[in-house]
């Protein structure tokens, strides 16, 4: 029972005519030959430049204009890969990336990601693999958990009624379109009308730029999508204060408040919104609060980062993304939601040919009425391993090294007088910029600056970014990189004090 007879041959074809393309011996060896190779990469990553120094469609010239006829060797495939797709990477791994947030990585990550290529699982439903629905079940409220979220967040209060629960979903943008969708969803119902015209969200100037994106996708009127400034003053913080006079004139205006996104950990210098007192406006005009802390939510499972998510039980939804900072890999973004049934009468799709007696019983999740794809990978093996390989003790601590390099380098920038830190730290990004004492002019400045990061990216020593935040360039140090060690941080200030040197006695300073 179970297996099939496999004595039948087709006589028209001979053994060597036979291509296997998964044949486990020959997969073992190549298999060996890649970690071999990925190994190798990992341990002379410094010796790159970290930024690509290789120009636009550079590629195509290297490579042949189509495919192969016959296989060529694995060793063939290598070379080509050190030759042309390498020169190519801009290393976020490199132990000098201190761009953008980082995107962490490690081992048990990676044995979890050969896993799930393994079993290469299409889990859109229950029934198509248990495990694979039930580990993230598992997975989901373990991080819940360690986040210290209130229990109708979890799966183990119970999914009666469309109880709360967590999902995995690729990005953030897609945790806060199917949030979005859910929101206007159940608005529309209450109202009685499909019409969205009157429908207004809500966000800071320093939400994430997909904020807008997903909002125009849900069919939100782009003249309906607020952006409420912030300021200096507030760190960038959203005002409750100010959010309250925004909605108050838009319900006056006969407009219907639906959707607020809160951050925690913002892009440009990981700001955090207050979330209770901006919750309780919400609350009061019924609608949804959704908190996007993908990168300061993971800081959050050490006590001392755990106030920055206080009011968290008065929001809808809660979504972060381990690849940033839970060492997990890309693309990994844990969503919980407080009422799953409201995504699923959103998303809910039931055609024929996936109805199965468990899913019509209403006893299981099918995870795919929680996205907006169908099909799905077993992604929750990355998280199980690393949270099963490391504990919670030292996934803490990785955190807090990186908070206490960025502290370091907050430290390196105050001592040294032609800086200023822009911003004050909070997790483990660092925004600041050089001043000028001669010339006051705000473009001067600005310019000045822009050199800077030019010069400090071009040497292929350090990778940093920018943001303009206030009206003011500034200048971002993002410490994460799993790789990354004190000695990198120190040999990166010291590279921007030699930049500093440079630009400044060119501009004539």
């Amino acid at each position: 029972m179970g297996s099939l007879d496999l004595n039948f041959t087709d006589s028209s074809l001979s053994q060597t005519d036979v291509f296997k393309p998964l044949d486990p011996e020959d997969f073992r060896k190549q298999a060996h030959q890649m970690v071999d190779f990925i190994a190798d990469y990992y341990a002379k990553i410094e010796s790159y430049p970290v930024l690509t120094q290789v120009q636009p469609n550079y590629l195509r010239s290297r490579l042949p204009s189509t495919a192969p006829h016959l296989p060529e060797p694995l060793q063939t495939i290598f070379h080509d890969i050190s030759s042309h797709v390498i020169p190519g990477i801009t290393h976020w791994l490199s132990p000098n990336f201190f761009a953008f947030f980082p995107a962490t990585v490690s081992t048990a990550a990676f044995l979890g990601e050969m896993l799930c290529t393994c079993f290469n699982s299409v889990g859109f439903n229950w029934l198509a693999s248990p495990a694979a629905t039930e580990l993230e079940m598992v997975v989901m409220d373990w991080l819940a958990h360690m986040l210290k979220l209130p229990a109708s967040f979890m799966f183990s209060s119970g999914t009666a009624g469309g109880g709360g629960g967590g999902v995995i979903q690729n990005t953030t943008s897609e945790a806060i379109f199917v949030t979005l969708v859910a929101a206007r969803d159940r608005k529309l119902e209450a109202l009685g009308t499909n019409d969205v015209k009157k429908l207004v969200v809500y966000s800071s100037d320093q939400t994430h730029s997909t904020f807008t994106k997903a909002s125009r996708l849900a069919g939100i009127c782009p003249s309906n999508v607020r952006s409420i400034p912030t300021s200096r003053d507030s760190d960038f913080a959203l005002s409750p204060e100010l959010l309250r006079k925004v909605v108050e004139a838009d319900v006056e205006s006969g407009l219907v408040p639906l959707y607020l996104c809160l951050t925690v950990g913002t892009t440009s210098t990981t700001a955090v919104d207050p979330l209770e007192p901006l919750a309780r406006v919400a609350n009061d005009y019924n609608m949804w609060v959704h908190v996007d802390a993908a990168y300061g939510g993971s800081a959050c499972i050490c006590p001392e980062f755990r106030h920055y998510l206080n009011g968290v039980e008065r929001v809808d939804s809660l979504s972060l993304s381990p690849h940033k900072w839970l060492l997990s890999y890309l693309d990994c973004c844990c969503l919980w939601v407080k009422r799953s049934d409201l995504l699923v009468n959103a998303l809910s799709t039931n055609p024929e040919y996936l109805r199965n007696q468990p899913s019509e019983s209403d006893s299981v999740v099918d995870y795919k009425d929680w996205q907006l794809g169908t099909g799905r990978r077993f992604k929750s093996l990355r998280l199980w391993l690393v949270l099963r390989s490391y504990g919670v003790a030292n996934i803490q601590s990785h955190i807090r090294s990186d908070v206490r390099m960025a502290r370091m380098f907050e430290g390196f920038v105050k001592s040294d007088l032609r800086f200023e830190v822009l911003v004050p730290r909070r997790f483990a990004l660092v925004c600041f910029r050089l001043k000028s004492f001669s010339r006051a002019e705000p473009s001067y400045v600005d310019s000045l600056n822009r050199k800077l990061l030019e010069w400090v990216n071009s040497t292929g020593r350090a990778y940093m970014s920018h943001t303009v935040v206030g009206g003011v360039y500034t200048l971002r140090f993002a410490v994460g990189a799993t790789l990354t060690e004190e000695r990198h941080v120190v040999a990166a200030w010291q590279l921007i004090k030699d930049g500093a040197d440079a630009v400044v006695k060119v501009k004539g300073v």
